[in-house]
């Protein structure tokens, strides 16, 4: 989680895992609290650098402007990157292809996201397509808010096999 988190991107998968029985937790690079790009605020429940993939079984990076702010913490790249050599479930939304393909976690795969990433994709070495979600491996992203719906229900379909 960073500053100018793409609002309902982090909160309405927040409240679905939650529906579904997940622990869930809002992992921050470093302050105590954020603000979405719309006001919303968010405690953060752990820091980057105290948690591990052997914490989680998943993480969700939502979009906004965060994802640009995200990749500028070694402890939050590493900890993605430790989490696809893990084969945990990565999710990532509009713009947080940033953070995946810092962490190296899209070469060789096909994925999707905000269209204005489209490029920065394709340069990490994804394969992208315009689709409301796409999942590859242990890897499901989306484009936009509006296929939030169809993300998380790819989320809970992963987590749940």
């Amino acid at each position: 989680m960073a500053e100018h988190f793409h609002d309902m991107e982090a909160v309405y998968p927040h409240y679905r895992l939650i529906e579904e029985g997940a622990e869930v937790h809002f992992v921050g690079g470093g302050e105590e609290s954020y603000t979405g790009k719309y006001g919303y605020p968010v405690d953060v429940d752990r820091n980057v650098q105290d948690v591990g993939a052997g914490d989680y079984d998943a993480v969700v990076i939502p979009g906004g402007w965060a994802p640009d702010m995200m990749r500028r913490v070694p402890a939050m790249i590493e900890f993605v990157a430790e989490m696809n050599r893990s084969g945990k479930l990565i999710a990532g939304i509009c713009h947080a292809g940033w953070v995946l393909a810092s962490a190296g976690a899209v070469e060789g795969r096909t994925v999707t996201s905000f269209f204005a990433i489209r490029d920065d994709l394709a340069n990490a070495g994804a394969r992208w397509v315009d689709e409301e979600v796409v999942v590859d491996g242990n890897l499901v992203t989306s484009r936009k808010p509006d296929d939030l719906p169809a993300f998380c229900r790819a989320i809970i379909a992963q987590l749940s096999r």
